[in-house]
């Protein structure tokens, strides 16, 4: 006890020193930054602090930002408000999200609105209408069949008739979009040519469960042998463990990942760092900033909502993240992101050159490959298993009461 001192005493002195919450009144003449730092100090508010905290942080480390948005978010516009904005101030390294978001996105560039709705209107009714619904959003379904015929035409073209990664996919598709969008005048620049114009990757994780590439496989039926676009997701999966790789012996050698919502996206940004570590034996520490947007609940065991320390257990965030690098905001992307977007924008020093990962995606697969050759041999004992090694110990067999001797 005397080596230790009095645990009673240092355990007051520890509190002592941390943050009194004693906010003051908000008059409205403060800014963004000043307000978070005083007014949001308990419950969810502070984890949003904490949150915003850490973005500032990605940026003041000038980590490579990998970001994933999983929901409906282009229909409800985040792309525009804030996703968007984020890559022109070279924020934004790399994106992973869902086809549809990408998807949907394209109504508004070929002229079809998105309005709002009521969620309890009634959905027999808006069939009969020919109305799309998602939760409080709708749109005519002739969206749907002209976005269609829009990437059916785009995904025919001599460019696309190879075997690709998603961010090539991604690439290709944001360039004929940019092209479309000069020709219609359009002011607003979807996801896809926003990303193309700076270098960004794109990568989804579940292309096949979108609108894009269900109009590739009607593509494939019709034209047959004649249509050979195709998806390498061995290729993908590799490429996307190569990014972070890259980015973790170049640039500042820091890496954050902003995660909004859950599901595939996040996951399958995530999972470039067990890759590297775990199964190519290529040594890495993981995520050094992990922030994350979700309403689920984190004690049902989906992914969606598991927080840095059980992705710690994986090897995906570093030691460091979970002990001071991330939090876990319990609430809904739309209702804060746009809010903190605004905030770290009223910082002029929140802007950077673009990372244009896009550019060096070559390179950064040559990168890893040289560190994977290098342990060939070792990685060659990992490929063969006998069930000879699992120690008989391990098993008992188990006789049914009543059963027969």
């Amino acid at each position: 006890m005397a080596k230790n001192g009095n645990p009673k005493k240092s355990l007051r002195g520890q509190y002592e020193k941390s943050r009194r919450v004693d906010p003051r009144p908000i008059t409205g003449r403060e800014r963004p930054t000043e307000l978070l730092e005083h007014a949001f100090g308990a419950y969810v508010g502070r984890q949003e602090r904490t949150a915003f905290e850490l973005m500032q942080r990605s940026m003041r480390e000038d980590c490579s930002i990998f970001l994933t948005l999983s929901g409906a978010m282009t229909p409800a516009g985040l792309h525009q408000s804030c996703i968007i904005p984020l890559i022109e101030r070279g924020i934004v390294s790399a994106l992973t999200t869902t086809g549809a978001n990408l998807y949907h996105d394209a109504h508004r560039i070929i002229g079809h609105a998105i309005r709002e709705v009521n969620p309890d209107a009634g959905d027999l009714q808006l069939r009969l209408a020919r109305i799309i619904r998602i939760y409080d959003l709708g749109f005519w379904e002739e969206a749907l069949l002209d976005t269609d015929r829009l990437f059916s035409a785009i995904i025919r073209g001599p460019e696309f008739q190879r075997k690709m990664t998603t961010p090539e996919f991604h690439y290709l598709l944001g360039k004929a979009m940019f092209g479309i969008e000069k020709q219609l005048g359009v002011k607003q620049p979807s996801l896809l040519s926003t990303a193309y114009r700076y270098g960004v990757p794109i990568f989804v994780g579940a292309i096949q469960d979108g609108s894009i590439f269900l109009n590739v496989v009607k593509l494939r039926r019709l034209l047959g042998d004649a249509f050979k676009f195709e998806i390498d997701i061995n290729e993908d999966v590799y490429a996307m463990a190569a990014v972070q790789h890259y980015c973790r012996h170049h640039f500042s050698k820091r890496m954050a990942v902003w995660i909004l919502g859950g599901g595939v996206p996040k996951n399958y940004t995530l999972q470039g760092e067990p890759l590297l570590d775990q199964i190519l034996d290529v040594r890495t520490s993981g995520f050094d900033i992990d922030i994350q947007f979700c309403v689920d609940p984190v004690d049902n065991g989906a992914l969606s909502s598991c927080p840095a320390g059980e992705g710690h257990t994986w090897g995906k965030v570093s030691m460091d993240a979970v002990q001071t690098g991330s939090m876990y905001v319990h609430t809904d992307v739309t209702a804060v992101f746009p809010w903190l977007t605004y905030a770290l924008f009223s910082d002029p020093k929140m802007k950077r050159k673009p990372r244009r990962l896009m550019d060096v995606l070559d390179d950064a697969v040559k990168f890893l490959d040289r560190d994977v050759a290098r342990r060939r041999t070792a990685l060659m004992k990992t490929i063969e298993w006998s069930p000879e090694e699992v120690p008989k110990e391990h098993h008992q067999q188990f006789v049914r009461a009543g059963g027969r001797t």
